[in-house]
């Protein structure tokens, strides 16, 4: 099984959603770090190559989980929201994409 790295404040932007959505969106990148696919998620490519997000729906919204599991001992989850409009916000794109500028460092 692949480790999980939470990068900048992934970790607590995660706990931050509600209860059901969190225990989906926990058990999806499970399911990535034993190396299957989640059950609902597509590719990030302007984040990087390899970026992808995890796509919960749940009472309360709709929340994302963008993630990278390219690299043979670690999945990196670069940032975790909720969405408010039909497209990503541009900034939640960028602040993963800086992040996943990182891991290129950390790995």
């Amino acid at each position: 099984m692949k480790a999980a790295y939470f990068i900048g404040t992934a970790r607590r932007d995660l706990a931050g959603f509600p209860e059901s959505a969190r225990r989906r969106a926990g058990y999806e990148l499970f399911m990535v770090q034993v190396g299957r696919e989640p059950a609902d998620f597509k590719p990030i490519p302007s984040v990087g190559p390899g970026a992808y997000e995890i796509r919960v729906q749940d009472e309360a919204g709709a929340f994302r989980v963008i993630y990278v599991a390219k690299f043979e001992q670690a999945v990196y989850v670069l940032h975790a929201l909720q969405k408010k409009t039909r497209k990503t916000v541009k900034a939640d794109i960028e602040l993963a994409a800086r992040r996943y500028t990182l891991i290129g460092e950390e790995s």
